[in-house]
């Protein structure tokens, strides 16, 4: 047990700014990619997900137009 706990020492007082933008950085960023996974994978927006699946074939020209072209 004693050789676990060296492991995971960490000496704070000897961390550099560099270690501790580090730190902050990776906590901010997990934090971040635990929302995310959280609103992707809930059930309740797969319909407002889904909508947006083929949003990069959709021709923006189109948007307000009618199927021939013209404009409403």
């Amino acid at each position: 047990m004693e050789s676990v706990k060296e492991y995971f020492h960490t000496d704070w007082a000897a961390m550099t700014d560099t270690d501790w933008f580090g730190l902050v950085a990776v906590i901010i960023l997990s934090v971040l990619m635990l929302i995310l996974y959280f609103y992707v994978f809930n059930p309740k927006n797969k319909d407002k997900l889904e909508s947006h699946r083929d949003f990069v074939l959709k021709d923006n020209s189109t948007v307000g137009e009618d199927n021939h072209g013209d404009k409403k």
